[in-house]
């Protein structure tokens, strides 16, 4: 199987290119420091970055004292020029090789090889299994690859600096194009030069704390600058590789690609995400789109000239163009004379009129809409319209163009632009429920078992006809919140699109009871009920599994529900595929890497099983974060890596925080990114036409054991006396919860420092900036050493077969050696000495001992010399940012040792803020 972690060519021509604009970019950083920076602050970045590589290169006790001494003889204010200075340098290599990257692709496409991962690479290797053109046709019309974006705390870039570095990236290759002129390319690093200046007067760390509105404008940021052009160059490139590998087959011609959102509308512990702001953020998604197929219908109008005085169109062609403009008494404008000779060109101007009155709608601006589209469907129709008009006449070439573009982006987007997903936590609805019901004098709701909640639940439900709110004066701001949430969902699709909103998730779902909630909360707003003997629906509920436990249970509750004489109807009448989320997150920081990546698969698995047996189709939605210890990784590698059977032709995943800013900043790194997920998704489907996928039945208990004994080792460590106080005071994850990058606060209950309040998110950052990385590898050297000690004859070897063989390990292994790659056992321990508790010191060399046990066995198994050998991209692009790395977490070590020491440390906050941000441009995948 074709696979993206496939290397590129060698490239040695681009990697030198890659280290000359490296230092290129170092340089007009330094030119910019001397000219517009204090002159403290060129000197100081130059002692440590030499200081520094002096110290990668060979240990010297004495240069390290002194650099320490530097740094800790730095005043606020220098420390944050200083850091600011890295922070933009880290965020300058990441621009240089996401150019190399686009090079290495070209270069790859040059020599007639299809790149893995791509379109061509797929189709060629279906073709090569078996796959006739009607086969992979249908795997294509069949399929659904929906990214859902996220707005999280680890995502410190500002819109302005994204619009910044973008520029660079455009500029970047011009310096040393041999296609330019001298001048040119001076010209071209002139204005390098003035964009780096721009950058350093830009403040990377926001004034305030984001708003939500905030965070939803910066999601519709990646629409705006890339997404908009990728998704056409992305069916191009598709329909250009099926007709290399299936020329005499008819394209298939799908729209397969759709987004999600939680941006607005995730408010899971997140008092900030409202009923209101849940009803902006469709205005905003609604407005961004509209004024999108605006500006295309403009293009249009001045592309489809085409004049009946020069070419013959069929009367009925012409009639079918004018309906619309005759309705709308367009012959009245002044251009209608041109109109009656020009029947696309009227055909348009009708269709920017009806889309400027659906933008009126969505604005609510009171005006009569009545013209307005019903639907995008019929927006759909007139474009169609249009194209098979053209094509009837002779031109199919122009119907390709811009026509074409915008009917991919209509099919895509609709009217809603993505499809807003609503969260919240599974025990809001249960408190909202106990309240409603005491007001109407019935059971203490709270206090039933869970039998007893069902049976009540599914009374209500039989009797629920449409809307039926009740008066909301008289219950708490919790749950009158809740209820107009509901109301919501119910009311705006009806403005804007009937795909306004995708599924309603509940996180912490740990029975069956608390998805009936939700639809008992829906029927309220009139989204589910029965009308005589007919069940309807408009409410999908998706119960997320997140812990450990919760991912074991899900298989029975789900057999429950989709048993249950009242919810199985409900599901039917939505359209019969239920939605499942499995939470990486949580289950990770739960029980550790190897449990939540085994426990996910195996539930994936029984999830899908019990779909098969009671006949429903299932979905399932992977919540990966940005880092491993979050599910993070090659999207590519870890759909096809999925347990054979269970990805179906439609899959969603999340994209969250930083992740947004890597993949979609850029218009062809999009196009990059889609197709490696798309790729993904129907290789891993293929099983669908009849083909096996093969699974290896004798690695299952090898993984079993291995996970078993990476969790104990994992738990324990979570069991020892002090390891939280640890984790408080030795990482930066009480000073991230200051910064100003995100609306949702770090904990679920401000007070409460367990391991039950704290978010994955932050829990994973902390370990990340303070360069444990542990979440993502602690436990696997124990159990692997467990299991070559039960297994002394074979078990080397089988494990080793189990890396060669099977995708789901081969990736595992390669997710954690980037892992280990990014901790640093002696940066780890300056952060350690940040606890002046006795129990620190052990600790850390609990952790330090387990990391080498790790790497130890992770390269026996993977038969390599060093971390990532097999990975020699990756591997180079750590040791590029290592020595920037190390003076950032040394300042850092530095500031918050004495931000603790003051009690009015603001600041020394400041500076911290810096610090985290730029470790997170050096780190790339933190949270």
């Amino acid at each position: 199987m074709p696979s993206a972690a496939t290397h590129m060519p060698p490239g040695d021509a681009i990697d030198r290119r890659l280290r000359s604009r490296v230092r290129l970019l170092g340089r007009l950083l330094g030119f910019v420091l001397k000219e517009h920076a204090p002159s403290r602050v060129f000197s100081t970045v130059e002692r440590l970055r030499r200081g520094f590589i002096r110290l990668q290169a060979r240990e010297d006790t004495l240069l390290r004292r002194k650099l320490t001494s530097l740094i800790d003889h730095l005043d606020a204010d220098h420390a944050s020029q200083v850091i600011r200075a890295f922070s933009i340098y880290f965020s300058l290599v990441n621009v240089a090789e996401e150019t190399a990257m686009l090079d290495r692709r070209r270069a790859h496409l040059r020599t007639g090889q299809p790149l893995p991962g791509t379109f061509h690479a797929m189709l060629k290797f279906l073709k090569a299994q078996g796959f006739s053109a009607k086969q992979t046709a249908e795997l294509l019309q069949t399929a659904q690859y929906m990214p859902v974006f996220t707005a999280h705390p680890t995502e410190a870039k500002r819109r302005i600096a994204l619009e910044a570095l973008r520029r660079i990236f455009i500029l970047l290759p011009e310096t040393d194009n041999r296609a330019l002129s001298a001048v040119e390319q001076h010209e071209a690093r002139e204005r390098l030069q003035a964009e780096i200046q721009a950058l350093w007067k830009t403040d990377e760390i926001r004034p305030g704390t984001p708003t939500v509105q905030s965070e939803i404008r910066l999601g519709l940021h990646y629409f705006e600058k890339s997404l908009f052009r990728a998704i056409p160059r992305l069916y191009r490139n598709l329909q250009r590789a099926w007709r290399q590998v299936y020329p005499d087959a008819p394209y298939p011609m799908p729209s397969f690609i759709r987004f999600g959102s939680w941006i607005g509308s995730d408010r899971d512990g997140n008092p900030h995400v409202t009923s209101r702001v849940t009803r902006e953020a469709c205005r905003m998604q609604a407005r961004t789109i509209l004024q999108e197929y605006i500006r295309h219908v403009q293009r249009l109008e001045d592309t489809l000239t085409h004049s009946t005085r020069l070419d013959t169109l069929s009367e009925r062609i012409c009639a079918e163009l004018r309906t619309d403009a005759t309705a709308m008494n367009l012959a009245q404008r002044r251009e209608s004379l041109l109109f009656e000779t020009e029947p696309y060109r009227c055909k348009l101007a009708a269709m920017l009129f009806r889309l400027r009155r659906q933008l009126e709608r969505v604005e609510r601006r009171g005006r009569d809409t009545a013209d307005a589209y019903r639907d995008e469907q019929e927006f759909l129709e007139d474009l169609y319209l249009i194209r098979d008009a053209l094509i009837e006449q002779g031109d199919a070439r122009i119907a390709e163009g811009e026509l074409a573009d915008l009917i991919r982006l209509a099919e895509t987007f609709g009217f809603h632009l993505a499809r807003l997903d609503v969260r919240q936590e599974a025990s809001r609805h249960t408190r909202a429920i106990d309240e409603i019901l005491r007001t109407q004098d019935a059971a203490n709701y709270a206090g039933m078992a869970e039998a007893g909640r069902q049976r009540i639940l599914r009374q209500m439900l039989r009797h629920a006809s449409g809307p039926d709110l009740p008066n909301l004066g008289q219950f708490s701001p919790a749950t009158r919140e809740i209820l107009a949430v509901f109301d919501v969902m119910h009311k705006t699709p009806q403005r804007i699109s009937p795909n306004m909103f995708g599924q309603y998730v509940i996180s912490m779902t740990c029975k069956a009871s608390h998805v009936l909630e939700v639809m008992f909360l829906g029927s309220l707003a009139g989204l589910a009920g029965r009308t005589g003997k007919a069940w309807f629906c408009r409410l999908r509920v998706c119960p997320l599994f997140e812990t450990i436990e919760d991912l074991q249970r899900a298989p029975d509750i789900l057999a429950e529900l989709f048993n249950d004489p009242v919810y199985r109807p409900l599901l039917e009448a939505s359209g019969g595929v239920q939605d499942i989320m499995l939470g990486y997150s949580d289950s990770c920081k739960d029980g550790g890497i190897l449990a939540s990546a085994w426990n996910l698969y195996q539930a994936q698995k029984r999830i899908s099983d019990t779909g098969d047996r009671n006949g429903v189709r299932i979905r399932l939605f992977h919540g990966r974060g940005g880092t491993i210890g979050r599910g993070g990784g090659p999207t590519h590698d870890a759909i096809v890596a999925q347990p054979p059977g269970t990805v179906r032709g439609a899959i969603k995943l999340t994209e969250q925080g930083e992740v947004l800013s890597y993949k979609y900043s850029n218009l062809e790194t999009a196009v990059y990114e889609l197709t490696m997920g798309s790729t993904g998704l129907l290789l891993a489907s293929r099983h669908r036409s009849g083909k096996s996928t093969g699974e290896y039945v004798d690695d299952m208990d090898a993984m079993a054991q291995l996970a078993a004994a990476g969790e104990k080792a994992y738990r324990e460590l979570l069991a020892t006396d002090g390891l939280l106080d640890y984790f408080y005071e030795i990482t930066p994850v009480r000073e991230v919860g200051g910064m100003n990058i995100g609306s949702r606060p770090s904990h679920r209950r401000a007070a409460d420092r367990s391991m039950a309040s704290i978010r994955a998110i932050p829990w994973v950052f902390g370990w990340s900036l303070s360069r444990h990385t542990l979440p993502a590898w602690y436990g696997i050297g124990t159990a692997m050493e467990n299991y070559l000690g039960a297994h002394p004859r074979a078990g080397l070897a089988h494990l080793r077969r189990m890396y060669r063989r099977w995708p789901f390990f081969q990736t595992l292994m390669h997710n954690i050696q980037m892992a280990l790659a990014k901790a640093d056992m002696p940066i780890a321990e300056q952060y350690a000495q940040l606890s002046s508790r006795p129990e620190a010191a052990a600790i850390y060399r609990q952790i330090e001992q387990e990391y080498r046990r790790t790497c130890a066995m992770v390269l026996r198994v993977t038969e390599s010399r060093e971390l990532l050998g097999t990975q020699a991209g990756l591997q180079r692009s750590l040791n590029r940012r290592k020595p920037y790395l190390d003076p950032i977490n040394a300042i850092q070590v530095s500031l918050l040792r004495r931000k603790r020491q003051v009690p009015d440390a603001g600041e020394w906050q400041r500076a911290i803020a810096r610090s985290i941000s730029a470790m997170a441009a050096g780190m790339r995948n933190t949270g």
